[in-house]
């Protein structure tokens, strides 16, 4: 059997992350490793999580969070998605040599079809 996907939800406002983890909590593939109420926990977490995915609310829809430059650099095995639900759409964020993001349908389908994506992008 294979490892399931291991995801740490980090989104706000608190009613978003609900929404994520209600999406993909009961997906038999996909383990919910974390649950992140603030910003300040997110480093902390993946470190000691190592997470597949970070799922991050995306404040700024035409620029990338700061943070995922960060986490990509220390954690560059680890995707991010960033969802804006304001804006109903959401960015997926990888790292080879370089940070590359693509838009994701903003749906229920988006989010579990770019979770289970995920040998998709390794190297790139």
């Amino acid at each position: 059997m294979t490892q399931p996907i291991r995801v740490v939800v980090a989104n706000r406002p608190r009613l978003m992350r609900e929404l994520v983890l209600e999406t993909i909590s009961g997906q038999p593939d996909i383990e919910i490793v974390a649950e992140v109420q603030t910003e300040e926990d997110i480093v902390g977490i993946v470190e000691g999580t190592q997470p597949d995915f970070l799922i991050i609310a995306l404040n700024e829809f035409d620029q990338r969070p700061p943070l995922c430059d960060a986490l990509l650099r220390r954690f560059p095995e680890m995707k991010i998605l960033a969802l804006a639900p304001e804006r109903n759409s959401s960015i997926f964020y990888w790292a080879s040599f370089d940070i590359h993001s693509s838009e994701v349908e903003a749906s229920e389908a988006g989010l579990l079809s770019t979770l289970r994506r995920k040998s998709q992008y390794v190297g790139g």
